[in-house]
C-alpha cells in the first residue's frame, strides 16, 4: 500500500517540477529568446497578426470563448453526420440529438461525461477527430486561462494572447506528453489499431465480438489532460484500456502529473514561487488526507457480507480484481481530486463513506483540480481568505500587492456560490420529480447519492459517473448538458475579471502591516477557508446522502 501511495502521490509531485519549468519556457517563453521568436514567426506566419498580438483579460476571454463556440459546432456536426464519415468499419449509427449535445458539451468543457459506451455507439472519426480532438484543446484551454491569470497577477495590463497559448500548449505541451505516455502504454499492451473489432472463436463454437481500435492514443491523452472520457464504456476497468499494474500506476501518476506542475507554472509566471509552494502545500494536504481516507474506509467489508465467513475481507463489490480494493479507492481519490473523471472501479459499489472522499473532491474542486482551472478555483478561495483576514486585522486586503475590494469580492463570492448552487438546485430539481426519481438503481439515502453525483459531476467538470442510474434519458442529458457549460466558463470567466480589475490598480507597497501570502500561517488560511466554506454549503447534503446510506446499511 505505501509503495502504491509513493508512486501514485509522490512521484508525480517530483516530476511536476521540472514539468512545470518546462511548461514556463514552453507557454510563456521570456521575451527575445530563440524559441520565442520561433514559434511567434511560425504563428504569425500561420494565423497572421491575430495569433500573436498581446490582448487585455477582455479581449482575450473573448478569443477563448469564441473559439470554444467553433469547437462546440464542429463537433456537433461531427457527430451528427458520424454515419456518414470514414473511418467506421463497424457501421456505428446515428446519435440521439440530445445526445449529441449532452457528449459535445461534455468534451468542450473538458468534463467527457459519458451517456453512451464509447464502443457501442461512436465510430473511430467521432473518437479521433471529434472527442480526441476536443480532449487535447479543452485541456489547452484550461492552461491557457491559468496563463492569463497569472500574467495578470503578476501586474501586466496585457495578458498574452489565447491563440498563441492555445497552440503552444498543444503543439509544445500535451502532444509530446501524449506521444511520450502513449508509447509507454503500448508498451504495455494497450492496443492501438484502425482495424475493426475482431471476431473470436470460442470453445463453446459461439462468436464473439471483441471491440478494439487506436486506445493508446486517446489513453493518454485522456488521463494527461484530465479528460477522462474512455474508449469503453467501464473506462479504465476494461482491461484494454488498462491492461496491468504497470498501465495502472502510469495512468494513475499521469492524472494528477500536470495539474501539479500548473501550480509551479503560475509561481513561476507571477515572479511569486513562495506563494506557489504555499499553495501546493496546501493542494497536497488535501490530497493525501484523501487518498488516506479512502484507503482506510474502503479496507472496511461491504455491508452485504455481514455474518458471512469473508465478512473481514476488504471491499471487493465493484473492484476490477487485477487492482483490488486498495487501487480502486486511491483511483478514485485521485480521479476527483483533479477534474479526470476515468474510472477503475465502480464508484457506486464503494462503501457509503469511502464515497463520500470523491464527492467531496469534487465539492471543494481546487485539489490540484483540472489543469489550469484547479488553480484558477482556488484562486477564489485565496481571494475570500485574504478579503476576511484583512477585515479581521483592520486593514484593507491586498493581494500580490493590490487592494482586494468590494468589486473583486462580489466577483470572488459570485464564483463560490455558481458550483454548489449547480449541484444543489439539480440534485433538488431531480431527486423531487420523476425526471431522477424514476431513474435511480436504489431506494433511499443511496439512490439520492446517485443523483448528488451525477450533478456533482457535471458541475466540477469531472465526468466520473457512481453509475446505477438511468442518466441516458433527454431529461439528464440536457440537465448535465447545461450544467457543464454554466460550470466551466462562469468559474474562468469572473476569475479572469478580477485579475483584470487587480492589475489596473496602482501597487501598494510592502509595510509590516501587509499579510505575507507566501507563509505557513497563509497556507492555513487558506487551507481553512476551502474546508470551512465547502462543509457549510455541501455538509447538510453529504448528511441526507452518504452519512445517511452509511447509518442505514450500519443499523440493517
Amino acid at each position: 500500500m505505501l509503495l502504491l501511495f509513493f508512486l501514485v502521490l509522490i512521484v508525480p509531485a517530483l516530476l511536476s517540477w521540472p514539468l512545470g519549468l518546462a511548461m514556463t519556457r514552453l507557454i510563456d517563453p521570456p521575451g527575445g529568446s530563440l524559441y520565442g521568436r520561433w514559434t511567434e514567426g511560425i504563428l504569425r506566419k500561420t494565423g497572421g497578426e491575430a495569433v500573436v498580438v498581446e490582448q487585455d483579460w477582455k479581449r482575450y476571454l473573448i478569443s477563448m470563448m469564441t473559439f470554444n463556440l467553433v469547437m462546440f459546432a464542429f463537433v456537433t456536426i461531427v457527430l451528427a453526420l458520424q454515419q456518414w464519415m470514414p473511418l467506421n468499419p463497424d457501421g456505428k449509427g446515428p446519435l440521439e440529438a440530445s445526445l449529441i449535445f449532452n457528449t459535445v458539451a461534455s468534451f468542450v468543457t473538458n468534463t467527457n461525461l459519458q451517456h453512451y459506451s464509447g464502443e457501442v455507439a461512436m465510430s473511430y472519426f467521432s473518437q479521433l477527430f471529434g472527442l480526441m480532438w476536443l480532449q487535447f484543446v479543452s485541456a489547452a484551454t484550461g492552461i491557457a486561462a491559468l496563463a492569463a491569470l497569472a500574467r495578470a497577477l503578476s501586474g501586466k495590463k496585457t495578458v498574452g494572447n489565447f491563440y498563441s497559448d492555445l497552440l503552444r500548449t498543444t503543439f509544445f505541451v500535451l502532444l509530446p506528453l501524449a506521444l511520450f505516455f502513449a508509447m509507454l502504454l503500448l508498451a504495455g499492451g494497450v492496443p492501438m489499431t484502425m482495424d475493426g473489432a475482431a471476431v473470436a472463436h470460442t470453445l463453446e463454437h459461439a462468436n464473439q465480438t471483441i471491440a478494439r481500435g487506436p486506445i493508446a492514443g486517446m489513453e493518454a491523452i485522456k488521463q494527461l489532460g484530465t479528460n477522462g472520457g474512455g474508449w469503453f464504456g467501464p473506462n479504465s476497468a476494461h482491461p484494454f484500456e488498462n491492461p496491468s499494474f504497470f498501465t495502472n500506476i502510469l495512468e494513475c501518476m499521469s492524472i494528477v502529473l500536470i495539474p501539479m506542475a500548473s501550480v509551479w507554472m503560475f509561481g513561476r509566471i507571477t515572479g511569486r514561487m513562495g506563494d506557489a509552494v504555499v499553495i501546493f502545500s496546501v493542494m497536497m494536504a488535501l490530497l493525501v488526507f484523501k487518498a488516506g481516507a479512502a484507503l482506510w474506509l474502503e479496507g472496511a467489508p461491504a455491508t452485504a457480507l455481514s455474518g458471512l465467513p469473508i465478512e473481514t475481507v476488504s471491499n471487493l463489490e465493484g473492484k476490477e480484481l487485477r487492482f483490488g480494493p486498495t487501487a480502486g479507492a486511491l483511483w478514485a481519490a485521485v480521479t476527483t481530486a483533479t477534474s479526470n473523471g476515468s474510472v477503475n472501479c465502480m464508484h457506486d459499489s464503494l462503501n457509503p463513506l469511502t464515497g463520500l472522499v470523491p464527492l467531496a473532491g469534487m465539492w471543494l474542486n481546487v485539489v490540484f483540480g483540472g489543469v489550469g482551472v484547479g488553480l484558477i478555483n482556488m484562486f477564489m478561495f485565496i481571494i475570500v481568505g485574504v478579503f476576511i483576514c484583512g477585515m479581521m486585522v483592520g486593514r484593507t486586503p491586498e493581494y500580490f500587492g493590490r487592494k482586494v475590494e468590494t468589486p473583486e469580492m462580489t466577483l470572488a463570492l459570485l464564483a463560490l456560490l455558481v458550483h454548489p448552487a449547480l449541484i444543489l438546485g439539480g440534485t433538488a430539481l431531480f431527486a423531487a420529480t420523476p425526471l431522477g426519481a424514476a431513474t435511480v438503481g436504489n431506494s433511499g439515502a443511496h439512490g439520492f447519492t446517485e443523483i448528488l453525483y451525477e450533478f456533482s459531476s457535471a458541475a466540477a467538470n469531472n465526468g466520473s459517473g457512481f453509475a446505477g442510474l438511468g442518466n441516458s434519458s433527454m431529461p439528464w442529458n440536457i440537465a448535465t448538458g447545461i450544467v457543464m457549460l454554466l460550470a466551466r466558463y462562469i468559474p474562468i470567466i469572473l476569475p479572469l475579471a478580477i485579475a483584470g480589475s487587480l492589475a489596473a490598480k496602482k501597487p501598494v507597497p510592502v509595510t509590516t502591516g501587509t499579510l505575507r501570502t507566501n507563509t505557513l500561517l497563509f497556507g492555513l488560511i487558506i487551507l481553512g477557508s476551502v474546508v470551512f466554506i465547502g462543509a457549510l454549503l455541501f455538509l447538510p447534503v453529504a448528511v441526507l446522502g452518504p452519512v445517511a446510506d452509511h447509518l442505514t446499511a450500519t443499523l440493517h
